[in-house]
């Protein structure tokens, strides 16, 4: 006698798999690694549509260069929500302005600083300590002596290391507007 679970299995897996279950999966993958709404990536693809260039490209240049995001690919914070974090409780200063806004979108020739409190500069000071053993992106650069980071440019989709089809996410959009 065969057990009841291998024929649902075998009934499921037979099942061709949808092109909207495909993109709504990337789109997924999308808001879940950057930690953003629905809305909020609704809003993005509608920028990254207006804009010059790949539409998929400028939508991962845009979420790339928000504020959280920027932070964490520095090694200021463990991931991305700890960054957002960090911006949540007013630590971060940019361009000599504290910022306590996560999706700010940083523009090339921003400098990033730590608050100058000694509760703020032990946080980071800890978190650079264990987790900037990674590589900092081309499009960064950090000074550890004097705790600043600094955006170079604008990030290159080549250099971004999420395994996502930016397409299959803009054309999910497409369909819903």
């Amino acid at each position: 006698p065969q057990l009841k679970s291998s024929s649902v299995n075998q009934s499921t897996s037979n099942k061709k798999i949808s092109q909207y279950r495909i993109r709504l999966e990337e789109k997924q993958k999308l808001r879940f690694h950057y930690g953003i709404t629905e809305r909020q990536l609704l809003n993005y693809v509608r920028i990254a549509r207006k804009a010059k260039g790949s539409t998929g490209e400028v939508l991962l240049q845009l979420l790339e260069m928000r504020l959280d995001n920027v932070i964490f690919r520095l090694g200021m914070a463990p991931t991305i929500p700890g960054a957002r974090q960090l911006v949540n409780h007013r630590h971060i200063i940019v361009n000599h302005r504290i910022v306590d806004i996560p999706s700010y979108r940083c523009k090339p020739q921003d400098f990033i600083t730590i608050k100058n409190r000694q509760k703020s500069q032990d946080i980071i000071t800890k978190n650079i300590d264990f987790y900037q053993k990674s590589k900092i992106p081309n499009h960064l650069t950090y000074n550890s002596l004097e705790k600043k980071g600094f955006v170079n440019q604008i990030l290159d989709r080549e250099l971004i290391g999420l395994k996502i089809n930016e397409l299959l996410v803009v054309e999910y959009y497409s369909r819903q507007a």
